[in-house]
């Protein structure tokens, strides 16, 4: 799948100015361009250094990004977090 993620950048940029993310990176089928119609997105995200996110955050950061990509299930993962997984 080819298709273009929806997304407003006024919008990214004061989520993440909210959220103090550093930066956000695409990974998995979306990037590969392998994406059906129902596949998430997954997403990496890099905190500012002084930002301590709860878990709580972590969701409330996932909707906001389903909200501007047009409501399609966003996976939010942490370096830490996929570091772990790959093992």
């Amino acid at each position: 799948m080819g298709a273009r993620l929806p997304l407003e950048s006024d919008a990214l940029a004061t989520l993440c100015q909210r959220y103090r993310i550093r930066k956000l990176s695409l990974f998995g089928s979306v990037l590969k361009g392998t994406a059906r119609p129902d596949s998430d997105v997954d997403l990496l995200v890099e905190f500012e250094e002084a930002a301590r996110p709860s878990l709580f955050d972590m969701a409330e950061i996932e909707i906001e990004l389903s909200r501007l990509l047009g409501g399609r299930k966003v996976d939010l993962r942490t370096a830490a977090e996929v570091q772990y997984v790959a093992g």
